[in-house]
């Protein structure tokens, strides 16, 4: 069993989107597996293309599989507070002080990083400087290549 130090905090919508993975492919499995079978009885299996094929979409799927059940046996999911401190699950908003451009992140786990969807990781540089801090603090971002400024106006448990 691994430490406490060993788990990855997760958001419960992060945890419960891994549930929700790891149902849909074992769903899928039974129908993968009969795919291969057909194709094995077709004959020479060294120039068996559809067995070929099936066998190689067999291990994708358990490959995926045993990868979204080790994230899940590592999650822990971590309900955040009502404050107004920036913590993982909650959104924030904030002004990059350099351009004054506005945008709204949530900070969640490592697995659940979207920024497409606004979700930022707190081990990301930004996620990072934000952890801790509240509404009015201006914090200073390290990124590889430059360091930038921003300000948070606004931390919230839900996007509204």
């Amino acid at each position: 069993m691994p430490s406490s130090h060993d788990f990855n905090p997760i958001t419960a919508a992060g945890y419960q989107d891994l549930q929700t993975k790891i149902a849909a492919l074992e769903a899928d499995r039974p129908e993968k597996i009969t795919i291969l079978a057909e194709a094995r009885a077709h004959g020479d299996l060294s120039e068996n293309a559809e067995y070929s094929a099936a066998k190689r979409d067999l291990r994708h799927l358990e490959s995926q599989l045993r990868f979204y059940t080790k994230q899940l046996q590592y999650a822990k999911v971590v309900a955040p507070s009502d404050s107004a401190v920036v913590e993982l699950g909650k959104w924030v908003t904030v002004t990059f002080l350099d351009d004054h451009e506005q945008a709204t992140y949530q900070l969640v786990g490592t697995q659940e990083a979207d920024l497409a969807a606004g979700k930022i990781t707190r081990v990301s540089p930004l996620g990072k400087a934000l952890l801790g801090h509240q509404p009015g603090d201006t914090v200073t971002i390290s990124a590889p290549h430059a360091s930038y400024q921003v300000q948070i106006n606004q931390v919230q448990l839900t996007l509204k």
